[in-house]
């Protein structure tokens, strides 16, 4: 164990890391290999005055798979002004990411992971059940006998699992964006594809040159080879991709500006000019974040399995296949059909034309047929549960959908919904202190 400690504008920070099981349900599991676990502590107080600080501890469930803590310049302006007033905040890096004996381009490369199999058990490790066994962990380390969760996408997710198997360590959960539908991964996609075509179709009704642009576009790299700054190819696939900033508050007139004017002439030839080229490889690259990519579906996998006995087997590739406007094979110059910008959908095709992704595609493909998953929700227990839960359902969201979000909280005992147009996916950043500050007050009331 390992501590560090500085003051950062006003507030007091410790860094700690702690040792963990990398697998908490193995047998014995507290004998078995051991991983990095980093968390930042941040106190709303300095000198004399941290050790009497009394408040209760607020530990935050990243959004992703595969994000790590927060890193801000001043953490008194996170989620809301008035957040270290009432909590001390705790910052987990999940495993493999951040400071958390982090999976990325390079590590993934170790020799060990040279068998598919090896890597798809080791993968398999970084899901739902395991980074909440970690978040208890660092509960005990801290000697708390409960602390609140926030929870923002992914991490509505994290707390449900919480609320399943802990809820005895849990005072209160305010979750963002995240109560995830209790459904198969097919059911959750088919919606996401049409909430989705919905955001294109308003995104090219604002800015209806960019349709004809973007089209042109994947066309001409279909045609021509357009290479990114690291040296991967762009496809028309991968181009579809930057669909996902059509889910975020302020990111799709952003996306405006990227297609205002891509084509440069070079000798008489059409080419994508590298300012371009630059923005894309940045969104569309998964070198820095793989586990987003790898384990995408398989957040998804346990709960597919027990509904279905089936694995997720690619289920984004499958119904793009059966999705006007999302066919990974459309002629994008055909204007008798649609042709979209894709969302939350992990494409084999673009993970074998990312070099970060590519080595690890075999063992998503063991991921993908895989049915023997540890459950990641107790359906049971979250009926019964008793921790006051509330929530910010966003009702156009793209990402977690609307109607299984309050299919969710119908089934899941003592949980408030806000259901609000005001914001996108991303409304716990983009709408300031609004949106934390309102989950407490319903907590209160």
């Amino acid at each position: 164990m390992q501590t560090n400690e500085y003051i950062q504008h006003g507030a007091t920070v410790r860094e700690h890391r702690i040792n963990v099981p990398l697998d908490h349900f193995a047998p014995h599991g507290d004998k078995s290999p051991q991983i990095e676990l980093f968390a930042r502590e941040v106190i709303g107080a300095t000198g004399s005055d941290v050790a009497d600080c009394k408040l209760p501890y607020l530990v935050f469930l990243q959004g992703g798979p595969g994000g790590s803590g927060p890193r801000v310049g001043d953490f008194g302006s996170l989620w809301s002004t008035k957040v270290l007033s009432k909590y001390r905040v705790v910052l987990m890096d999940q495993r493999g990411t951040g400071q958390s004996s982090v999976l990325d381009a390079v590590t993934l490369r170790d020799p060990l992971f040279s068998d598919p199999k090896v890597l798809a058990d080791y993968l398999s490790l970084f899901l739902q059940d395991q980074i909440i066994a970690d978040a208890e962990a660092l509960r005990r380390y801290f000697g708390v006998e409960k602390w609140s969760t926030l929870g923002q996408s992914y991490g509505g997710f994290l707390t449900l699992t919480y609320l399943s198997f802990y809820p005895q360590s849990v005072t209160e959960s305010f979750v963002t964006g995240g109560l995830a539908g209790l459904t198969t991964i097919d059911d959750i996609y088919r919606q996401t594809y049409a909430l989705t075509a919905k955001r294109n179709q308003t995104y090219f009704a604002r800015y209806a040159a960019d349709e004809k642009t973007v089209r042109e576009i994947a066309a001409h790299v279909e045609d021509t080879e357009e290479l990114l700054p690291n040296g991967e190819r762009l496809s028309a696939t991968r181009l579809r991709t930057l669909g996902m900033n059509l889910g975020m508050q302020g990111r799709t007139d952003m996306l405006h500006y990227l297609f205002e004017g891509p084509f440069v002439s070079v000798g008489g030839q059409k080419r994508l000019n590298q300012e371009f080229l630059s923005t894309v490889s940045a969104d569309v690259s998964m070198a820095d974040r793989p586990l987003y990519g790898l384990l995408h579906e398989a957040i998804y996998a346990q709960l597919n399995a027990e509904l279905t006995g089936q694995g997720t087997n690619w289920s984004a590739d499958r119904l793009a296949a059966a999705t006007p406007g999302f066919h990974l094979d459309a002629n994008p110059l055909d204007y008798s059909e649609p042709w979209y910008l894709s969302g939350e959908h992990m494409y084999r095709q673009a993970f074998l034309e990312d070099h970060a992704l590519a080595p690890a595609v075999p063992a998503v493909d063991i991921l993908a047929a895989r049915t023997d998953w540890r459950p990641a929700y107790d359906l049971d227990a979250l009926a019964a549960n008793e921790v006051p839960v509330s929530a910010a359902v966003y009702y156009d969201d793209m990402f977690v959908p609307r109607k299984l979000s309050m299919d969710t909280a119908e089934r899941v005992g003592n949980v408030r919904t806000w259901v609000t147009s005001e914001y996108q996916h991303d409304g716990l950043r983009a709408g300031g202190s609004h949106v934390f500050d309102h989950l407490q007050e319903m907590i209160k009331d």
